[in-house]
């Protein structure tokens, strides 16, 4: 049985062009909660996706300042985590859980 938490941790999988080109090396991009930390994110992956994750790497994109009809707004922050599997491993993240 999946905890419930573990969806808490993982907010999103990240499609860019950059992540796309991350899963040659058998790695996959999150987007997830400010919070979380590297052994939250890799229980969660491993519960999850029924994967083994050999290395969790995180970094914060801090949120840009932006226009909107003349007012001046700010996005949110967003913590990524790229998740390294091990070998033979693969998450199909166009299905979604």
């Amino acid at each position: 049985m999946t905890d419930l938490r573990h969806y808490d941790v993982i907010v999103s999988p990240a499609i860019t062009e950059k992540s796309t080109m991350a899963s040659e090396q058998n790695q996959v991009v999150f987007n997830v909660a400010k919070k979380a930390t590297k052994p939250e994110i890799k229980a969660a992956i491993e519960a999850l996706f029924s994967v083994k994750v050999t290395a969790v790497n995180t970094l914060v994109r801090k949120g840009k300042v932006k226009r909107f009809r003349g007012t001046i707004g700010r996005q949110s922050d967003v913590k990524k985590a790229i998740v390294t599997l091990a070998d033979g491993q693969s998450i199909d993240v166009a299905t979604g859980l």
